[in-house]
């Protein structure tokens, strides 16, 4: 392995090749994580070798990073999308227009990626080009239009539901005792004297019946419409065809002064189909709820940093190349730059994924979307003057857009049935005209096949077993975001797991100390006045404030009594006042009455001229390779003590893990962290693989060419996790992670344990077995019902009764537990 000049990108991750690269059998990488997974992963297929979802789309590839010379790039949500035929519609409406070279769309994060030339059409007429037959396209930071088209459905459902319920009060108090004879004789003569009279009656009803079919049943009828467009038969086609073709028979009936109408057929098939889709997407929007208060990483203003040494507030947008920029201790750096004066420590863990803070000085490059913990820093903007943080983000809507929805099992199926439903019903028609029936009892045959065969149970099948499983998963602290979650689940081959903040709690504890107990309680008093990590986590350990609460005090005391080994009731240094505290780049320095205290780095004690033993050099040293942060104390010119912190692995991590290879789940940890803060993961007996060093668009990359071997799942909880998750077949954030994780995964952790990750697996399982037995509730069904209607032994308002009862089978077996069922989760 040797280092070469700075020169191109790296051939793994792409980036660009800053200070010294390495190069390794021919390749060269930006650094030893994009190293480490070329040589880790050597035995796969190059990514060059296959297209991964070419399969499934039968289209050119447009998942390529960068539009077309001289063309820009737009992501749009669209509200309406919920089938594979809405994704093609959706791209032929983009591509027939003028100026639109390409688009991509996905309902499984109903986004849309469209490459336009700026100089034939204007970027903000994209949403009005798409949006049409129904579908409504948005920017994504439009909260309002995204929060109208979560209302839309309920908007549509209401109405529906009000004006069916005076549809049916006739039906049920006259039409249908004088069906089924459940009036005297005379009272049913006067019945149908009374219907047969009141002509008003059935224009009324055809008028609310009008306003059901075309305002409720709009996303139905819409989706019958895209679906017959491009040649791919749904089940909103069959949906429709049933709920049309008895609202026209009844529409022709009233012209003609009959009574035989079905308008009630109409009625319920529409607010039946449109419940069941409200009730899944009112599941789905009380999961995302319930992760409130995510932590965001973006920021839209800098302070630019004048000659004179003032500073003004300015917008991001406005920042050039060469610009100075004030950035000041807890603050988060807006672009990428480099350090042009001062000292100061930066976590970068949100873009690299590297737990310990480093120190960043003059002509060191900072990275945008990192914090500031400790100093302030005058930062000369980069050549692009856009932030890593942009750029990730960027990365995750190329991912998620490019990612193609999967159809539902009920859509397979109506490729096939619907054809064979019509054909059938069209020849029973004709045949019964063959055999000297009256036009009009072939029609009303014709109609009642149709409708015996409407897939109201098949078309509520998958999506109430999925919205049940989706409510069931917010029960055990799971966030679903889609609906294809539970079936991608099942086909999962490897799971990818995160290292800081998911393997890991994220935050730094003491792990042990060596230390006299007073010179500890002094530290303490010192690092209380540093803003650094290690420094709040030492003051937990061996300091109460006057803000904690005593029970609290009490616990952390027990803790850090227990990681030195000292105990100390009299916290009499933390009480004293500090003086002449100072801030190193490595370390902070304070005076407690008159004792001088250091705390840091064993570099900074050299620096410092102190006096440091070997050993405790060693030991630093050996706690580093590790993984560990090493911090020296001493007092007066000496050094004294070592504490040593760490990132303490979650409790679960080990059963989660286990369980999950114990499913035949291979099991891969990928971080940012260096290879030595991995041992501990590395020598598991579950664990298969470890990569570490890796950067964000290397996580991507490796996950695409695990992808190569089957099907992945990526665990996360940071921004620099984003674009391996939306990579990944299927994302899973911790909710305690940042905003940008979450919108790139399709599962969310609320409660952060890892065990959730089995329950979801556990959940697929029986989701599938749920799904399976409504669909065969719903063809044993239909195989019953319908030779009984070509038989002309059922008329449609028996056909209907029919489909409202296996309409409600398929409900209530939906409606039962998942998790509680007793019987096995073999698939």
């Amino acid at each position: 392995m040797t280092t070469v000049e700075a020169d191109g990108t790296c051939d793994l991750c792409g980036m660009p090749l800053d200070g010294s690269p390495l190069e390794a059998n021919g390749n060269t990488f930006c650094c030893v994580g994009c190293r480490e997974v070329s040589e880790v992963l050597s035995d796969r297929p190059d990514i060059e070798e296959r297209d991964i979802r070419s399969a499934d789309t039968n289209k050119e590839d447009s998942s390529r990073d960068e539009p077309p010379p001289n063309h820009e790039r737009a992501f749009l949500r669209i509200t309406g999308m919920h089938c594979t035929t809405c994704e093609t519609f959706l791209e032929t409406v983009a591509e027939a227009t003028d100026g639109i070279a390409s688009a991509e769309a996905s309902y499984v994060s109903e986004t849309v990626r469209v490459d336009y030339d700026p100089e034939r059409l204007a970027g903000q007429d994209l949403p009005e080009i798409l949006s049409t037959a129904g579908y409504t396209a948005y920017r994504p930071e439009d909260t309002i239009a995204e929060r109208k088209s979560d209302d839309e459905i309920l908007w549509r459902l209401i109405p529906g539901v009000l004006l069916g319920m005076w549809v049916m009060l006739p039906y049920i108090v006259y039409i249908y005792p004088m069906h089924f004879s459940l009036y005297p004789d005379r009272v049913l003569e006067f019945t149908s004297q009374l219907l047969a009279d009141a002509a008003y009656f059935y224009y009324v009803l055809f008028l609310f019946t009008s306003i059901v079919l075309f305002y409720t049943g709009m996303p139905i009828l819409r989706g019958a419409y895209v679906s017959l467009k491009v040649r791919h038969p749904n089940m909103d086609l069959l949906v429709a065809l049933a709920a049309c073709s008895a609202y026209l028979y009844s529409t022709i009936a009233v012209i003609l002064g009959r009574i035989d109408i079905y308008y009630d057929v109409t009625t319920a098939i529409i607010v039946v189909v449109t419940a069941g889709t409200y009730y899944e997407s009112s599941i789905k929007r009380k999961a995302v709820d319930l992760l409130s208060e995510l932590s965001t990483a973006r920021v839209d203003t800098a302070r630019r940093y004048q000659n004179d040494g003032t500073t003004t507030e300015t917008e991001i947008a406005d920042l050039t190349p060469g610009d100075r920029i004030l950035v000041r201790a807890g603050e988060r750096i807006p672009v990428d730059g480099v350090v042009c004066d001062s000292e100061g420590t930066v976590d970068e863990a949100i873009i690299t994924g590297e737990s310990l803070p480093v120190t960043k000085r003059t002509s060191d490059t900072v990275v945008g979307g990192s914090v500031l913990t400790n100093g302030a820093l005058v930062i000369t903007v980069g050549e692009d003057a856009s932030s890593s943080l942009d750029r990730i983000t960027a990365l995750i809507w190329n991912l998620k857009s490019s990612n193609r929805g999967i159809q539902q099992l009920a859509d397979k199926m109506a490729v096939v049935f619907v054809p064979v439903i019509v054909s059938v019903a069209l020849a029973a028609g004709g045949a019964y005209v063959a055999s000297g029936a009256t036009l009009s009892n072939a029609v009303l045959l014709t109609l009642t096949v149709l409708i015996v065969s409407c897939p109201c149970a098949l078309g509520l099948a998958t999506p109430l077993a999925v919205a049940s499983s989706i409510r069931e998963a917010m029960e055990h602290g799971l966030v679903v975001f889609d609906d294809t979650v539970f079936e991608r689940l099942r086909g999962i081959d490897t799971v990818v797991f995160d290292k800081t903040g998911t393997l890991t709690t994220g935050d730094l504890t003491v792990h042990s100390a060596d230390a006299p107990a007073e010179l500890l309680q002094a530290v303490v008093a010192v690092e209380r006045r540093s803003s650094h990590p290690a420094a709040a986590a030492i003051a937990a350990a061996f300091g109460a404030t006057d803000e904690t609460d005593p029970n609290e005090a009490e616990k952390q005391r027990a803790a850090g009594e227990t990681a030195n080994g000292v105990a100390d009731t009299q916290r009499s240094h933390s009480e004293k006042c500090v003086s002449d505290f100072q801030t190193h780049t490595t370390g902070v320095e304070g005076t407690v009455g008159e004792t001088n205290v250091l705390a840091g780095h064993p570099k900074l004690f050299v620096e410092q001229d102190w006096e440091i033993a070997e050993t405790l050099t060693e030991q630093a040293a050996t706690a580093r390779a590790v993984g560990r942060l090493p911090v020296i104390v001493g007092r007066d010119g000496t050094a004294e003590g070592l504490i040593i912190l760490e990132d303490e692995p979650r409790e679960e991590w080990e059963e989660t893990v286990t369980a999950l290879q114990q499913r035949d789940v291979e099991i891969v940890i990928l971080t940012g962290d260096e290879t030595e803060a991995t041992d501990a993961f590395r020598d598991h007996p579950h664990v298969d693989t470890v990569i570490a060093g890796v950067p964000p668009a290397a996580k991507a990359e490796t996950v695409q060419r695990l992808q190569t071997d089957g099907q992945v799942a990526m665990v996360g909880d940071g921004t620099n996790d984003g674009p391996a998750l939306a990579k990944a077949d299927l994302g899973i954030a911790l909710g305690s992670g940042t905003a940008l994780a979450v919108d790139a995964a399709e599962i969310a952790i609320v409660n952060d344990d890892l065990s959730s990750i089995e329950t979801v697996f556990d959940l697929a399982v029986k989701a599938k077995r749920r799904v399976k037995q409504n669909i065969g509730w719903a063809f044993l069904y239909n195989a019953i019902a319908i030779p009984i209607a070509l038989s002309g032994a059922l008329n449609p308002l028996f056909a209907a009764t029919a489909m409202a009862t296996s309409s409600l089978l398929v409900v209530t077996n939906s409606s039962r537990q998942l998790l509680d069922e007793s019987d096995s989760t073999a698939d």
